[in-house]
């Protein structure tokens, strides 16, 4: 690893600490772009019918969590992914949460048996953690770099 991306990582290891989990409402950013791609999937549902698959696959990198009893399987461990390069983490519960990423502050409530999914760009290099906020769960450790 250069001694570039070792800086960009403890850099982003400290946002992490300094920012946690303050349990106040997220940052509005965040939060939109969460809420958005939670309701996109919901919303299409209701919509044309069998249209909707093709354009739900997005480019990039797909992640795929199932919590259940409290035990998280799937893409779970650290999992890495490359700078610049688009993310879709989906998570389905049993129970409902709140799905945080840290160090990019996005969020997506959980509805049990529904998939929620935060689409993003990995634009910040270093090791954050998704975890169920209610529970404190983590589920993955995502490493961008």
């Amino acid at each position: 690893m250069s001694a570039r991306a070792r800086t960009a990582a403890a850099v982003g290891l400290l946002a992490l600490v300094l920012t946690g989990c303050a349990g106040t409402e997220p940052e509005s950013d965040g939060d939109a772009a969460a809420t958005s791609s939670t309701q996109s999937s919901s919303s299409s549902a209701g919509g044309t019918g069998s249209s909707s698959a093709a354009p739900e696959t997005p480019a990039g990198t797909q992640l795929a969590v199932t919590v259940a009893g409290g035990e998280a399987s799937g893409d779970t461990g650290r999992v890495p992914v490359g700078l610049g390069e688009q993310v879709t983490l989906t998570v389905t519960s049993d129970a409902p949460d709140e799905l945080h990423l840290h160090g990019y502050d996005l969020t997506a409530q959980l509805a049990p048996g529904e998939p929620a999914s935060l689409t993003f760009t990995a634009d910040i290099a270093g090791v954050f953690e998704a975890e169920l906020h209610d529970a404190g769960t983590v589920l993955l450790s995502l490493q961008v770099g």
